[in-house]
């Protein structure tokens, strides 16, 4: 399984401030992102999987959603998230 429980932790411990809040903004917008990269290394390889395409494209829209909300919220967290993660608009 590419995502543990180890590595979830690892994840909201570095954007989220703590392994244990999860509900952070920047934490699930960086899980997202992992998820993402995930799927897209195996859409390469499998190009006919239209199932795991669609999650992709509900998962990029909801990572949208996120960062829609912290853009309208704090504009320096969002600016500080695109650029730790490499995200483009």
């Amino acid at each position: 399984m590419y995502l543990t429980k180890e590595t979830k932790a690892e994840i909201f411990a570095k954007h989220g401030g703590k392994a244990e809040n999860t509900g952070s903004a920047e934490g699930q917008i960086a899980l997202f992102t992992h998820r993402i990269t995930h799927l897209t290394e195996h859409l390469k390889k499998n190009r006919h999987d239209y199932n795991t395409e669609r999650s992709l494209v509900l998962l990029v829209g909801k990572r949208r959603s996120l960062l829609d909300y912290l853009k309208k919220k704090e504009i320096n967290r969002y600016r500080e998230i695109i650029k730790e993660l490499g995200i483009r608009k």
